[in-house]
């Protein structure tokens, strides 16, 4: 392919994730996989420059293009090398027109930035970088020395006890230490929100919205494989994925799964009622903290699916209240930093229940009732967490 024919594989793929932004349809990475199963003709060093385009004009846009035509024109903006590649040519672009715009470089869409967190406002407005390739060595297994003398490229993530950082791309997969349980991916605002728990040996835990896991193998480790630690969520397919990953991190006797059906939640909970030390709730959410991540999700984003999950996680937060014992706590986190699901969403929960105090976990910087951690100011993504304790 050439230049201007790699340039018009990418406005064609905009125009398929614009769509499906709109309709809520696939995410860019399987459009992409789809668009080049029918492409042969591309090789290797193709895809990896369209994909690349793609990705440019996604993390450069926060509000969505009206085509992926104007998405390109904005990278062309930046890029004059682009700009040469609008040449007409048989498979490139067409000639760029008189007075034609590309679309505004932005972090967010206009409408979303009043509601973030003011303490993090100036740094969404920018377009998201990368992601960095964060690690937590379990404890269970091994600890960090150990792992940073085995791995040289390694190096330690300062504000976390297990957190280590490797160089984007490595194949952590290929590890002989994730092989045998000692590592799991991780970022480091993940493992601080399971430091702020406070878990121990011999404690109740619940992981209330538990997905896949992440956070319970973490809550494990901290537990030292002691203690009665509870994994529920309602997706099945989600929970399924916990018990290979807790057997290989030597976690599988100690971690018990609990599927909750929908709507009955409340009575299949009860027999925790005032029983857990902890319940960590980290709640379902907009993702706005993980735009480094998956930064076609600023285009899905609306105003009604924002009031959807500020519901839901009003809910789950009522589903949790009583089971923590008196003088117990509940951590909620949220990969967020839009104020209505984090320091609005705990500032409702404190005055629905009077006699909880929100206690400093001394991890992040102050955001009302909790703490924020982003991605420019500590390096991880986005997160609005609280710890409330129960009145004894």
């Amino acid at each position: 392919m050439t230049p201007a024919a790699r340039l018009q594989a990418a406005i064609d793929l905009l125009d398929e994730v614009i769509a499906a932004t709109r309709e809520n349809g696939p995410a860019a990475d399987t459009l992409i996989v789809r668009y080049f199963k029918t492409r042969r003709y591309a090789g290797s060093k193709d895809r990896r420059a369209v994909r690349d385009l793609v990705y440019r004009a996604i993390r450069r846009s926060g509000e969505r293009p009206e085509t992926g035509r104007a998405a390109a024109i904005g990278l062309a903006m930046d890029d004059p090398a682009l700009a040469l590649l609008f040449d007409g040519s048989a498979h490139g672009p067409a000639l760029l027109a008189d007075g034609e715009t590309g679309a505004q470089v932005s972090g967010a869409p206009p409408w979303l930035l009043p509601l973030i967190a003011a303490e993090a406002r100036e740094e969404m407005a920018q377009p998201p970088g990368r992601a960095p390739l964060h690690l937590r060595v379990n404890a269970l297994v091994s600890d960090r020395d150990a792992i940073l003398a085995e791995l040289p490229d390694a190096t330690p993530i300062a504000g976390t006890s297990h957190g280590i950082a490797l160089p984007e791309g490595t194949q952590v997969e290929a590890l002989d230490a994730f092989a045998r349980g000692a590592l799991e991916v991780q970022d480091a605002g993940s493992q601080i929100i399971v430091a702020a728990c406070g878990a121990a040996p011999g404690m109740t835990v619940l992981d209330l919205c538990a997905g896949a896991g992440g956070k319970t193998l973490a809550l494990a480790a901290e537990m030292r494989g002691k203690g009665r630690l509870i994994a529920a969520d309602t997706v099945r397919d989600r929970l399924s994925r916990l018990a290979p990953r807790a057997q290989r991190a030597g976690a599988a006797d100690l971690i018990e799964t609990l599927l909750l059906d929908g709507g009955r939640e409340a009575e299949q909970l009860s027999v925790l009622a005032s029983q857990c030390d902890v319940v960590l709730v980290d709640a379902p959410c907009t993702g706005s903290g993980t735009w480094r991540r998956n930064p076609e999700a600023r285009w899905r984003l609306t105003p009604e699916r924002l009031d959807g999950v500020v519901r839901l996680q009003q809910h789950v937060l009522e589903l949790a209240a009583p089971l923590v014992k008196p003088g117990g706590a509940l951590v909620f986190a949220v990969c967020s930093l839009i104020e209505q699901e984090g320091a609005d969403q705990i500032a409702r929960f404190l005055a629905r229940h009077q006699g909880w105090t929100a206690e400093p976990a001394g991890y992040g910087r102050e955001g009302g009732p909790g703490e924020l951690l982003t991605p420019e100011h500590d390096g991880t993504d986005g997160f609005f967490f609280a710890r409330v304790v129960k009145p004894c």
